[in-house]
């Protein structure tokens, strides 16, 4: 399966709510972006879509927004601690920031790898 590649807009936003830390860094990841902090990933592209890494008791309050959805890059193999974020965010970049920011703040507390 060919995974889907974002668009510029899609870029350009997940460019803008990255914390603003030198910490963060941003590598490729099957052609879409992710963020790691400690080498640990907390958030990425999946083509237009963005996920974050979040406890799991975080996980279950995300999961029951609308349009939330476990990380399924395989079809049935969804990734542990990861969701995807309600598209209807994208239009409103501080909700996405507030989940991407919870999604760092938790990801900078894990062991480095």
């Amino acid at each position: 399966m060919k995974p889907p590649r974002p668009d510029e807009k899609a870029k350009a936003l997940f460019q803008s709510v990255l914390p603003k830390d030198s910490r963060v860094k941003v590598r490729p990841m099957f052609g879409n972006s992710a963020a790691f902090v400690n080498s640990n990933m907390f958030a990425g592209l999946w083509g237009n879509d963005l996920f974050v890494r979040l406890p799991e008791e975080r996980i279950e309050e995300l999961l029951k927004e609308e349009g939330a959805a476990r990380f399924e890059p395989m079809k049935g193999r969804p990734m542990k601690g990861y969701v995807l974020l309600p598209r209807a965010w994208l239009a409103d970049p501080s909700k996405v920031n507030s989940w991407v920011k919870t999604s760092f703040e938790w990801a900078v507390k894990l062991p480095p790898k």
